[in-house]
């Protein structure tokens, strides 16, 4: 039940009936695992469609945010307009505006365009399981340090019923996970991915003092960015050292 509520919440699969009233309460200690179901549905998309680069990467990352329904997108756009503005007293007021700036449609095309370049060179299998799901860690892991900056908000209830183990638990997880999918360096992967989600979290919580729904968004991609481009590091040097 817990799963399926999180596949609801955080994609655009139908799995709910219309009708259907749905408890979101301790939702967000599935996260990790939603990335590593969605990771596991754009391999077989990957695998079943006969393309070729950059056609393959192109069409995983499209399905990929429409499967999200563009949800951790859109919080990464409004955090980047969010930070563009100088006085720190009026980025929430900015973030909340429904109108996309210039920052925020930069960072939709950079997220994207990484994405696209780094899928070309990592293997979707177990790139795509990798990054969304330590994307996730690193929301989880904000929810639960970081206070909410918002009296209301989309975000707010996520923090409810959310344990340390719940984020020691997927985190341990996932240690192990990367290191079985991604031999013979996969536990470099998994180390330098949790570096890197734990990194960007801090980072946001230091631009802002706090987290709203959005930077929680903005850390799921731009950790998934930074876990793909780490791949993509890893499988260059792989490949140089097998031949020299």
């Amino acid at each position: 039940m817990g799963l399926r509520t999180a596949l609801v919440f955080y994609t655009c699969l139908p799995l709910a009936r219309p009708t259907e009233a749905l408890n979101f309460r301790g939702i967000a200690a599935w996260a990790p695992t939603v990335g590593l179901v969605l990771g596991v549905m754009l391999t077989a998309i990957a695998y079943l469609l006969p393309l070729r680069q950059p056609l393959q990467a192109a069409v995983v990352v499209l399905l990929w945010l429409k499967w999200t329904g563009g949800l951790h997108l859109d919080g990464a756009m409004d955090a980047a307009d969010g930070l563009a503005v100088t006085d720190p007293a009026r980025r929430l007021a900015v973030m909340a505006d429904s109108r996309t700036g210039a920052f925020g449609a930069m960072a939709a095309i950079a997220i994207v365009g990484l994405k696209v370049a780094a899928l070309q060179t990592v293997p979707v299998f177990p790139a795509a399981m990798v990054a969304a799901a330590w994307g996730r860690w690193g929301q989880l892991r904000a929810i639960w340090q970081y206070p909410y900056l918002k009296a209301e908000g989309k975000g707010k209830f996520h923090r409810e019923g959310l344990s340390r183990w719940a984020v020691v638990g997927n985190a341990l997880g996932l240690l192990l996970a990367t290191t079985l999918l991604a031999p013979p360096w996969g536990w470099v992967w998994a180390i330098g991915a949790a570096a890197i989600a734990w990194g960007v979290g801090a980072y946001f919580q230091r631009s802002f003092g706090g987290q709203t729904g959005d930077t929680y968004g903005a850390i799921v991609e731009w950790t998934e960015c930074g876990v793909l481009i780490l791949g993509h590091a890893l499988t260059t040097a792989y490949s140089y050292s097998q031949f020299n």
